[in-house]
């Protein structure tokens, strides 16, 4: 079975979220106990809201857990496997790629564009939760 396609969106709220996984919101927020890499954000009012990161974490989680059958702690495993064979891979190529990871980025600026756009999108999603 193919993956949902994600929206192109800063946040997604747990609703949206279980709708694209197929599970319940309880599940996620379960999930959020057992997976520390599961970390929405929260709104003032206490709203969770998953970065699209997040919501891949959830989809690969997923697949862990009921197509592949991993317990919970296999799962764990397996994705903590993944991240450090990737950050392996990312050192590895690093220069290939003209990435010099021992030295400090030249274009500092450019580190505050996700910055910028993530509070873009806080301020936009509050305006709209002051107008509902």
């Amino acid at each position: 079975m193919k993956p949902p396609v994600i929206p192109d969106k800063l946040y997604f709220k747990i609703g949206e979220v279980s709708g694209l996984a197929g599970v319940e919101p309880y599940v996620l927020r379960y999930w959020e106990t057992e997976f520390s890499d599961i970390a929405p954000l929260k709104s003032r009012t206490n709203q969770r809201l998953y970065k699209k990161k997040d919501v891949e974490l959830v989809l690969k989680i997923k697949h862990l857990l009921y197509d592949e059958r991993f317990t919970i702690d296999g799962a764990r495993k397996r994705l903590k496997e993944e991240s450090r064979r990737n950050k392996s891979a990312i050192a590895d190529r690093g220069p290939q790629l003209g990435l010099h990871l021992d030295q400090p980025d030249q274009n500092v600026g450019d580190r505050f564009e996700p910055v910028k756009k993530e509070i873009l999108g806080l301020l936009k999603e509050m305006e709209r939760s002051v107008e509902e």
